[in-house]
Parts: C-alpha cells; sequence; structure tokens
C-alpha cells in the first residue's frame, strides 16, 4: 500500500504542475565557471539548494545574486554523502538533482511543466556533451537519474561518483541535459588524479559481483586507455567532431591512462 506521503505527492501532480514541487539540488566546489549557466535555466525554481564544499573562489558570491538559491556549506567527505546531506535541506516532494556543470535545455524546462503525476518514481534525463559551447555528436557520458522522490532516494558512492539508489519504476526524460564544464584543464587534471585514487579502491576491493563489464575492463590495467580511445572517436563519433571531438577522446584517453597507472603502481608495490 502507497504512503501517505505517496498518495499526497500524487495528488500535488495532479491538482498542479509538477514543477512547483521541485527543488534543484546542486553540489559545488569552485565552480565559478560553471555556476551562472547553470542557475540561468532554473529561474522556474522556487529554491534551489546548493550544498557548497568550501569554496574559495566567487562560487558564493555568484550564487548568493540569485534571490532564491540558500547556500549551505558543509566540509567535504564523500559525493554521496554531500548529496544525502543535501536532500536533509529539500522540503517539497521532489528534487531535481545537478551537478555544478549541468544546463537544462529549454525543451527540458518545458518538458518538466507537462509532466503530470503517474507511477514513476523517479526520471532518467539523457545528456549532450559539449566542450566549451561546442555540443558533441556522441559521447560516452551515460545517462542519469535526475529528478525524484526525495523520500524513497538514498545515494551510494560508486568509485568517484555516485549513484542514487530508488525503489520503483524510472521513467525517461525526453529532452536533454548539456554537460559543459569549462573549468582550466589545470583544474581538470588535478581532478582526475583524485578521481583516480577512488576509483582504483573501488575497482580493487575484493568480492564486487555488481562491477558493470566497462569496470571490468578497466581492472585490466593496461587495455581500457586504448580501447575507451578508439570508442570515442570512431564509434561514437568523435572524430567528426572536429577540434571540440578530439579533444573529448584524448581527454577520455588522459583520464583512462591516469586510472591504469594507479592500478598498475598499486600491483607493483603490492599494495591493493
Amino acid at each position: 500500500m502507497p504512503s501517505a506521503h505517496y498518495e499526497n505527492a500524487r495528488e500535488v501532480g495532479m491538482e498542479g504542475e509538477l514543477i512547483d514541487n521541485i527543488t534543484p539540488l546542486i553540489i559545488t566546489y569552485n565552480e565559478e565557471a560553471n555556476l551562472p549557466r547553470v542557475l540561468s535555466k532554473l529561474s522556474w525554481a522556487k529554491r534551489i539548494v546548493i550544498i557548497d564544499s568550501g569554496s574559495t573562489d566567487e562560487t558564493i558570491q555568484l550564487a548568493s545574486r540569485i534571490p532564491q538559491v540558500q547556500v549551505v556549506r558543509r566540509t567535504f567527505d564523500t559525493f554521496a554523502q554531500q548529496c544525502n546531506y543535501g536532500l536533509s535541506q529539500i522540503t517539497t516532494d521532489w528534487v531535481l538533482s545537478l551537478d555544478a556543470d549541468y544546463v537544462l535545455s529549454d525543451a527540458l524546462v518545458e518538458e518538466l511543466r507537462t509532466i503530470r503525476s503517474n507511477d514513476a518514481v523517479g526520471y532518467r534525463a539523457g545528456f549532450i556533451y559539449s566542450i566549451f559551447g561546442r555540443s558533441l555528436k556522441g559521447t560516452i557520458y551515460p545517462p542519469r537519474v535526475v529528478l525524484y522522490r526525495k523520500d524513497l532516494a538514498r545515494y551510494e558512492d560508486e568509485g568517484h561518483g555516485h549513484r542514487v539508489r530508488l525503489a520503483g519504476a524510472i521513467e525517461k526524460l525526453r529532452q536533454p541535459i548539456f554537460h559543459d564544464d569549462r573549468k582550466s584543464l589545470t583544474r581538470w587534471f588535478a581532478s582526475q588524479q583524485s578521481y583516480a585514487i577512488q576509483e582504483a579502491d573501488f575497482l580493487l576491493a575484493p568480492g564486487s559481483p555488481t562491477m558493470r563489464w566497462t569496470d571490468r575492463m578497466r581492472r585490466l590495467g593496461w587495455f581500457a586507455p586504448f580501447a575507451v580511445f578508439f570508442y570515442v572517436l570512431f564509434v561514437k563519433g568523435a572524430i567528426f567532431d572536429g577540434r571540440a571531438g578530439r579533444y573529448y577522446a584524448f581527454q577520455r584517453l588522459a583520464a583512462e591512462v591516469i586510472i591504469a597507472l594507479e592500478l598498475m603502481d598499486r600491483r607493483l608495490r603490492g599494495v591493493s
């Protein structure tokens, strides 16, 4: 039998627009290069919750210029814990979970206005990957659940990333989100070094029966970088996206090389 909260959420969706019952949630750390573009597509939201992990640039100042933004500072431990804490700050039934480099398409905002109540507990969105504003035809960036019922959600860490767990039907949004990270290449490399450590922890952890085939390939170490580069450039068609496509392919190659080196380093030193 559905909970009383679930029934109330359905009634809200039937009597009014679901978009009025959604709070965007954004995790930030030094996102001055991205945040204004993200917030520009959230003017429809009555309240936006930002969980900041200790930004030292203009992130807080930029966010504070938007009246409906509430910034909550919390020392970073893991992405999942930041997100779970963020959920505790939200009072609406629905959450729109966004990375600080996700820009909603105008079409997706209009789609949010058309959603009415059904049995779905969440919605998955696809992405158009962009390199400094240049949209690519193909990407290996996977769809992810971005819109969901708050009280049915819980985040878990997975490698350097995080995944929301929901019990119930997940539907697909028709319109995309743009992934467009404009932070510097120096910042990107620094992040990849940190991510590689977390990915290696995940890949070398004993007993991972739910590991995807891509993760099993990564665990081999040496093979994954070449496979990813070939797949992105030729199978996904990045070679036809000009300079931006080649940049993306080499970026993915570099990320996988850093992970592979971290795995090899641990194995050579006998460290798991």
